[in-house]
């Protein structure tokens, strides 16, 4: 592996926005199975990411598999009997709405009972086959929608988006990815929403990358030709290349974080001219590898990796959901740290990581843009403080490495004498638990001093320091180290010191 050194040109940054940045990041967040959520260490998680970052909404997988315990057939008496139950599900609920964050609803898989075949997806089983029954199929649907409607209030429901399936055009999510009958799931499904209230937001197909051009165009020529209801688009966006298995965990091979972006584009590309051009566009999975076994989620390239399709998406898409939030994850089995990391399960605690913070800089940048570059974004909120996020370019095959890039920035803040910066920076050598748990010798059971250790090697550097104004500006010069991303705040400096301070005197002698 090689470095090299990269210096981007001086940029005069404007006075005057030229552009916003969307929110379209904010927006869904993805978290693995529903009943996860029954778990404290998850629930603890999620906590953390609302307090410091505060997602929209969080979308799942299995809402109404057995996990989740909505579908529940009997016998008494020798006859079959059917129960619906929502225990879990309100549990679930409530401490998500609690913690700020609403369903974005994704309505699967088929409760094994009612399932027309064995086939079934992950270590949990979720049942991946057309409901043997529609019309209990439709009845699974209405009665769910139905309850939580009476339990959260028609107008709040109303604002949760539900989403039919997951990756129908992959034969591991659905036999064979039949079209034609996942066509016949969606127009049941989205009729039956729509019947218990119009403005319910349904929509699909939430297609893998893999789909060919052509299954959207099938898809809207279907909607079509029998108007069946659709609100949104959705369809998923990773890089990652075949699995390279080994003990309890993969590698893959990457393609360039800038592909992401082409396939955001592709819906809307896909669908000109189609009767589904100009409906919302949601990415509801993103991120380099879709396995939760593969470590590059924990690493400081990821971050870097990934914080320049974050900062552009939001011109492409309505949402993007980073697919997970949290360790707590499961569909290749139980995680083994031992391989991957999986800081959450090692503490019983979330242990931040390169890609939180990520997404804990770009929510204090302000809404105005004031400049964007390859490897740097400079915004300002109504107050006027300036926010500039900055990465280090990365090589998606992990041969070479950037350091010592820099960003050479003339920055407005208007008049007075002087400005606060405040840099917080993650990369190799900063917020980076992985980086010291591999330097520990990567313990599968850290002991309580080893927990205190990586805690406090996950925060991100900060750095304050007081820089000169000069004709209402600040110069910076950022370099930044391998796999750096960064935060720097600037505000004008108010000085308040009143006239008898005199540090040359802390020691009692006149100055």
């Amino acid at each position: 592996m090689s470095g090299t050194r990269r210096r981007t040109a001086d940029v005069l940054v404007p006075e005057r926005p030229a552009g916003r940045f969307s929110d379209a990041w904010r927006r869904c967040v993805g978290a693995g199975r529903f009943d996860l959520a029954l778990r404290s260490d998850y629930r603890d998680s999620l906590a953390l990411v609302q307090q410091e970052i505060g997602f929209q909404y969080i979308r799942q997988h299995g809402l109404l598999s057995d996990g989740a315990g909505i579908y529940q057939p009997y016998t008494r008496g020798g006859s079959p009997g059917l129960a619906y139950t929502f225990t879990y599900v309100d549990q679930i609920v409530d401490a998500y709405l609690a913690l700020g964050v609403r369903p974005f609803i994704e309505l699967g898989f088929t409760p094994a009972a009612l399932g027309s075949g064995p086939q079934t997806v992950f270590w949990w089983q979720g049942n991946v086959t057309p409901p043997a029954s529609p019309a209990e199929w439709a009845a699974l649907v209405r009665t769910t929608i139905t309850h939580l409607i009476d339990r959260y209030g028609l107008d709040e429901v109303r604002t949760w988006p539900i989403e039919v399936w997951n990756e129908p055009d992959l034969d591991v999510f659905w036999p064979a990815g039949d079209q034609d009958d996942y066509h016949r799931l969606y127009e049941l499904t989205a009729c039956t929403v729509k019947e218990i209230d119009a403005s319910l937001q349904v929509g699909g197909p939430a297609l893998s990358p893999g789909a060919d051009a052509e299954w959207l165009k099938r898809f809207s020529a279907f909607i079509e030709d029998r108007a069946v209801p659709i609100d949104f688009v959705s369809r998923h966006a990773y890089t990652s290349g075949p699995s390279q298995p080994v003990p309890f965990g993969t590698y893959q091979t990457l393609m360039p974080a800038a592909t992401l972006l082409d396939q955001f584009a592709a819906p809307r590309q896909e669908l000109a001219g189609t009767a589904l051009a100009g409906l919302p566009v949601h990415i509801t999975e993103f991120s380099s590898s879709y396995r939760p076994d593969n470590p590059i989620h924990d690493t400081a390239f990821h971050a870097a990796y990934l914080a320049p399709v974050v900062v552009a998406a939001g011109d492409l898409v309505d949402s993007f959901s980073y697919w997970t939030f949290s360790d707590v994850f499961e569909e290749a089995g139980v995680p083994a740290s031992m391989f991957h990391g999986g800081f959450g399960l090692l503490t019983h605690r979330q242990i931040k990581k390169p890609t939180f913070h990520l997404y804990s800089f770009i929510s204090r940048l302000g809404r105005d843009v004031l400049a964007r570059g390859d490897s740097f974004v400079v915004t300002r909120d109504p107050a006027g403080h300036i926010a500039i996020l900055a990465w280090a370019p990365v090589d998606h095959t992990g041969r070479s490495f950037v350091d010592g890039h820099r960003v050479r920035l003339s920055v407005p803040v208007g008049p007075g004498s002087s400005a606060f910066i405040a840099r917080s920076s993650v990369g190799e050598e900063a917020g980076n638990a992985r980086a010291a748990w591999a330097a520990m010798g990567r313990p599968a059971s850290p002991r309580p001093r080893q927990v205190d250790a990586l805690r406090e090697a996950a925060e991100p550097v900060r750095t304050y320091r007081s820089v000169p104004v000069a004709g209402g500006r600040v110069e910076l010069d950022l370099v930044l180290g391998r796999h750096e991303v960064t935060l720097v705040e600037v505000s004008p400096v108010v000085d308040e010191t009143p006239p008898w301070s005199d540090d040359a005197r802390l020691f009692g002698r006149a100055g």
